[in-house]
């Protein structure tokens, strides 16, 4: 039975497709609503999750 494992390389690709989707998301719920301090936080700590998992793969 082969083994169903992403590479680090490939989940890095995937968390930078979803951090790149949040910004998008942020940024509209910002323009249409106002700014939301939480949700900018959240994208923020997002983002350094994506920095750190692509530095890993690097190395």
């Amino acid at each position: 039975m082969p083994e169903r494992t992403r590479t680090v390389s490939e989940r890095a690709k995937a968390m930078l497709v979803i951090t790149v989707a949040a910004l998008v998301l942020a940024t509209a719920y910002s323009a249409a609503l106002g700014g939301n301090g939480w949700l900018w936080f959240a994208w923020v700590v997002l983002g350094l999750a994506t920095l750190g998992l692509v530095a890993a793969r690097e190395k």
